[in-house]
């Protein structure tokens, strides 16, 4: 069983983690900009060793690259890259709620449900992070529900290297209440064991296409103006 510190180092780690994410994601850290651990250190208030698990975790991720004896540079994805990960992630939930559908038990299905009234709660208060929190819950629980753990763990995987940009789509306007409205359809699918109805409604949800493409590419081209020092773009 892990220490009290180690499990605090840990927990430390991945709030530096989230935080350095969300600055990389936004803009406040422009690509290229090597992270100083030195600064980054005295403004979170810890020490180098989470810090640099962070970097790791966020290089694992694709949001920072790690050069030996230079240090941690920010690395934004190009909009293709990212495009091909939702492509992939999209048809890898696609299997899952295929599966689920056949497979879920009545616990996780009732874990499910309950997600889905958590995110209608976040959506009355137009609460962004608590909404996010609960639809990683739901996206989670579903790779689970599955009921393969080669499937879950790959797609977990996939699903943490797009978090940052999973999180800037819901900050769209109107994005929150469609997103909902989805969860809601893949849940009926999978309460009635319609296996390719929740298999197109996953793969629906997480796709960029139309206009989730166009506002996705959007909110990604304004964050990245936003970190560069040569633009007039107020954010």
């Amino acid at each position: 069983m892990p220490s009290y510190a180690a499990s605090m180092q840990v927990r430390r780690a991945d709030g530096v983690r989230e935080a350095l994410e969300q600055m990389i994601v936004t803009g406040d850290l422009a690509d290229g900009e090597r992270l100083d651990e030195v600064t980054l250190a005295e403004r979170f208030g810890c020490s180098r060793t989470p810090l640099r698990e962070a970097f790791q975790a966020l290089a694992a991720s694709g949001l920072v690259q790690l050069i030996p004896r230079r240090g941690a540079f920010v690395r934004h994805p190009g909009l293709e890259e990212m495009v091909e990960m939702f492509e992939v992630m999209a048809e890898l939930e696609a299997l899952c709620g295929r599966l689920a559908a056949r497979r879920v038990t009545p616990a996780l299905l009732a874990a499910l449900q309950a997600t889905v009234a958590a995110c209608e709660a976040a959506v009355a208060r137009d609460d962004h992070d608590l909404y996010y929190a609960e639809n990683e819950r739901f996206h989670l629980l579903l790779y689970e529900a599955a009921g393969n753990g080669f499937l879950a763990a790959e797609a977990g995987r996939l699903h943490r290297r797009l978090k940052p940009y999973r999180r800037l789509q819901l900050r769209v306007r109107g994005r929150m209440d469609q997103s909902l409205a989805e969860h809601r359809a893949v849940l009926s699918a999978l309460q009635d064991g319609r296996a390719e109805a929740a298999a197109e409604a996953l793969r629906d949800h997480v796709a960029v296409q139309g206009g989730k493409f166009n506002d996705l590419m959007v909110s990604y081209r304004r964050s990245s103006l936003c970190a560069r020092p040569d633009t007039a773009l107020r954010c």
